[in-house]
């Protein structure tokens, strides 16, 4: 069975930095496409980051350019989020998400297409 469990998630002051952690089950990350996703409230979710199964690509937000990085550990089947230079724009709650389908990539149309396990989130609140 599939599962996605995010944590890592606080407050953290403006220019301050947070790891988050994605856990994965029931899968192996390299196999399929999986993202990371964030919803401020009162706006609508936006794709932060994006690895392509199909291709071996990753897409980064330009929002999070040069601020975020993503990795993962192959043994622990995990995948992290580590974000830096943080702002108050980056306050939301961020998900992983994955599509189960082997080999899968990300939407052109937006990476959350096709995205069908999504873990409950977990929350950023950046402020002073």
């Amino acid at each position: 069975q599939v599962q996605l469990v995010e944590s890592g998630g606080g407050l953290v002051q403006p220019g301050g930095s947070l790891r988050l952690s994605c856990a994965a089950s029931g899968f192996t990350l390299d196999y399929y496409a999986i993202g990371w996703f964030r919803q401020a409230p009162g706006k609508e979710r936006e794709g932060v980051f994006c690895f392509s199964a199909s291709d071996g690509r990753v897409y980064y937000a330009d929002s999070v350019k040069g601020r975020f990085t993503v990795s993962r550990d192959n043994a622990k089947n995990t995948l992290y989020l580590q974000m830096k230079n943080l702002e108050p724009e980056d306050t939301a709650v961020y998900y992983c998400a994955t599509n189960s389908h082997y080999g899968s990539g990300c939407s052109r149309i937006g990476w959350h297409y096709g995205m069908d396990y999504w873990g409950k989130g977990t929350l950023v609140t950046v402020s002073s």
